[in-house]
C-alpha cells in the first residue's frame, strides 16, 4: 500500500475520532514522524472534522436557564429564621429584660442554587456537544462505507471494461430454453488465451444449496466450464476451453456435477 492509498484508507479520520485500534494508532504515529505528506494530511483532516463539528453545533435553547431558575425557585423552601432572644438582668430595675439581636446567618442556599444552575447548564451544553460529535462520527463512518462501496464498484466496472474492450474476445449470447424463455446470459471467450468469462446477471437467483454451472459443447460432448457465482460475474475466469461449438448453463447442486442435468438447463447458445 502506497502513501496515497494509506491516506485515503480512512485511518486518519478513525485516529482523530478515537476509533482506531492501538495497533493502527501506533503505526500511524510512526508514519507521521517519518512522512511529511501523511502528517500534512492528518492536520488537514483534523481541521476538516473540527470545521464539521463547528458547523453542526447545536446551541441549547435560549430560555433554558430561565426555566431552570423558575423551577428551582418554585421548589425552594426556605425555613423562617427566628430572631435570637437573649435575657440579661437590668442593674437598675433588678429585673430581667430581653434584648433582641437579628440573625446574621449568611443565606448560603442562594449561592448553592446558583452554582447548581450553572452546573446544570454546563451539563446540558456538554450533552448537546457530545450528541453532535456522535452524529458526526456516524456520518463520517457512513461516508467511509459508501466510499469503499463506490471504489469496489468502480474496480469491478474497470475489470469488466478491460475484458469487453479486448478485441480478441468473442461474445456468445445464450438464450432461454422453452421452459425458461425469459432467461439469458452472455459468454465471453478469449480466442487467444481460451479463457472463458460469464455474465449471468439475468438468470433467476439460484435456490439455497443450488448453483449454476456453465458447460461447453466440445466435439458433441458437454464439458464443465466452471461454476458461476455473483463474485465471478464477467470479471473472473471460469475455465479455459481450447475449443467449443456451443455453451449452455444448467442448475446443479452446490459444487457442480460431472454431467449436466438436462431438465434443469436454462440457456444455450451456439458459437
Amino acid at each position: 500500500m502506497n502513501i496515497e492509498e494509506y491516506i485515503s484508507s480512512g485511518i486518519l479520520e478513525s485516529y482523530i475520532l478515537g476509533l482506531a485500534s492501538p495497533e493502527e494508532a501506533g503505526i500511524l504515529e510512526c508514519v507521521m514522524k517519518n512522512s511529511a505528506e501523511v502528517r500534512s494530511a492528518y492536520e488537514e483532516a483534523q481541521k476538516t472534522l473540527e470545521d464539521l463539528a463547528t458547523a453542526q453545533a447545536v446551541t441549547p435553547p435560549e430560555d433554558l436557564e430561565t426555566k431552570i431558575w423558575a423551577k428551582l425557585k418554585q421548589e425552594e423552601t426556605v425555613e423562617e429564621v427566628k430572631p435570637v432572644v437573649l435575657e440579661k438582668p437590668d442593674p437598675k430595675l433588678g429585673e430581667i429584660t430581653q434584648e433582641i439581636y437579628p440573625n446574621k446567618a449568611v443565606n448560603w442556599q442562594k449561592y448553592a442554587i446558583a452554582a447548581s444552575v450553572l452546573f446544570l447548564v454546563s451539563i446540558i451544553g456538554n450533552f448537546f456537544w457530545i450528541n453532535d460529535i456522535s452524529k458526526s462520527k456516524k456520518e463520517i463512518a457512513q461516508l467511509q462505507t459508501e466510499k469503499k462501496s463506490q471504489d469496489m464498484a468502480l474496480k469491478n466496472s474497470q475489470e469488466k471494461l478491460a475484458i469487453l474492450s479486448n478485441p480478441n474476445i468473442l461474445t456468445v449470447p445464450l438464450k432461454g430454453v422453452e421452459k425458461y424463455p425469459d432467461s439469458k446470459a452472455i459468454v465471453y471467450w478469449d480466442k487467444d488465451s481460451k479463457n472463458v468469462y460469464l455474465n449471468a446477471e439475468d438468470l433467476p437467483k439460484a435456490p439455497e444449496g443450488m448453483q449454476y454451472q456453465l458447460w461447453a459443447l466440445v466435439d458433441g460432448k458437454p464439458v464443465s466450464a466452471g461454476m458461476y457465482s455473483s463474485e465471478k460475474n464477467t470479471k473472473a475466469i471460469l475455465a479455459n476451453i481450447p475449443k467449443a461449438q456451443a455453451f449452455a448453463i444448467t442448475l446443479e447442486k452446490q459444487g457442480g456435477s460431472i454431467a449436466p442435468t438436462m431438465e434443469n438447463m436454462f440457456v444455450i447458445g451456439n458459437i
